[in-house]
């Protein structure tokens, strides 16, 4: 359907201006005096020609699903009907994707579907949880609760996620431009004092004859370097997308000396936050948990937690299923069987799950602390080393004058 954008008139005479879909201009006229506008210039907006090359596109952020679902919440908690406050959404909406999505969904809905099944068509921006969340607050009649509920946990979760790429990033910042500096004086810098020292007519030290050979090995090889390393990313990637690949790395992540611990943290603070805001809206846990496992992100995670609902399944608690692998600490065991005991589940999941939050917090600051000396040494030793074998012969040169 095409899209006219228009500039009107208010009854006051104030001048605004906006964007909506019609069938054609006749339409789209009939629409904007329905709304008590005086027409003052409308035209069809023109096609983007990129609008199907998705990489092309803006991509919807954490922060543009947690806006408009409390945007959502608040006009549903003031009354207005569900296509009214979509379209409203939609056409104040900036990122255009979301945009384009938006009023896909307000025109599946006016055909009749549920919000539900209409946001359910989009699995990348409305994912397992949101849909059964919405579907909950659909029958319990409590969806602007439920969409508040969502919009803070979106934001939780966003903001674990934030700290752990805050974690990685600096590291891998570091250690990019090490790699850059120290193949820079490989290539360009080593093979000036290369060819400076073949007037010394001397043998070089072994240090120094050690550097010249691994320079000379990189500036003759580092194209087959460079396509070694795609090849061997291209690989990894594609092996990580088989399901025995996403497996063998998932489970080797967790046993990492350093960040494994941190990544049990972070999924138990992820699974405990989910099944409590689940719980919380009134999804049944046998479908909470099985939302949750194909969230977790995590094969191993995900493999434990459908055997956990398996066992619920068959009648046992929550507790005794999760104690029998290594991943839920025995704290967080005891504190769900204190919870299903005292019919307050929800609430001790959420407190265990604040709990997690500050311990990934205390987990990264730690590892942050950690890593700066060591990287420190690492660049400082690297490049230090480089420059004393460099000089080397300089120095026995200078001592053979003497």
């Amino acid at each position: 359907m095409p899209e006219y954008k228009w500039v009107g008139e208010t009854k006051k005479g104030k001048t605004i201006r906006g964007e909506l879909e019609a069938a054609d201009e006749k339409m789209a006229r009939l629409q904007l005096k329905r709304r008590n506008l005086k027409i003052k210039k409308i035209k069809e907006k023109p096609k983007d020609l990129f609008a199907k090359v998705s990489f092309m596109q803006p991509k919807i952020t954490s922060k543009d699903l947690v806006i408009f679902t409390r945007q959502f919440s608040t006009m549903i908690d003031a009354g207005l009907p569900l296509v009214q406050g979509l379209t409203i959404l939609a056409e104040q909406m900036e990122n255009k994707t979301f945009k384009r999505i938006l009023k896909q969904v307000v025109t599946d809905v006016e055909g009749g579907a549920s919000l539900a099944e209409s946001l359910q068509k989009h699995p990348k921006v409305f994912d397992n949880l949101f849909v059964n969340l919405v579907a909950a607050g659909e029958v319990g009649g409590i969806l602007d609760t439920i969409l508040q509920r969502l919009a803070t946990h979106i934001e939780k979760a966003q903001k674990l996620k934030s700290r752990i790429k805050g974690a990685m990033t600096y590291p891998a910042i570091v250690v990019a431009i090490a790699i850059l500096v120290i193949s820079v004086i490989m290539i360009f810098v080593i093979p000036v004092f290369e060819s400076l020292f073949k007037d010394f007519g001397s043998a070089l030290p072994l240090p120094t004859q050690i550097v010249v050979n691994i320079s000379r090995f990189t500036k003759n090889n580092i194209h087959y370097m460079i396509g070694g390393f795609i090849v061997l990313l291209f690989a990894f990637k594609k092996y990580k997308s088989t399901k025995a690949g996403r497996k063998q790395v998932d489970t080797l992540s967790l046993k990492l000396p350093v960040f494994g611990p941190l990544l049990k943290k972070v999924a138990v603070a992820s699974f405990t936050r989910t099944l409590g805001t689940m719980i919380a809206s009134g999804v049944p846990i046998i479908s909470a948990m099985e939302i949750v496992a194909k969230t977790s992100g995590n094969v191993v995670l995900e493999e434990v937690i459908m055997d956990v609902r398996s066992s619920i399944a068959e009648g046992q608690p929550i507790a005794e299923p999760l104690s029998e692998n290594d991943i839920f600490p025995n704290m967080v065991v005891q504190m769900i069987s204190v919870g299903e005991a005292t019919g307050a589940l929800e609430t001790m999941l959420e407190k265990i799950a604040d709990f997690y939050d500050d311990e990934v917090d205390a987990a990264v600051n730690a590892l942050t602390s950690m890593l700066e000396p060591l990287l420190m040494v690492f660049l400082g030793g690297t490049i230090g080393g480089l420059v004393v074998a460099m000089y080397l012969p300089i120095f026995k040169m200078a001592a053979a004058m003497g």
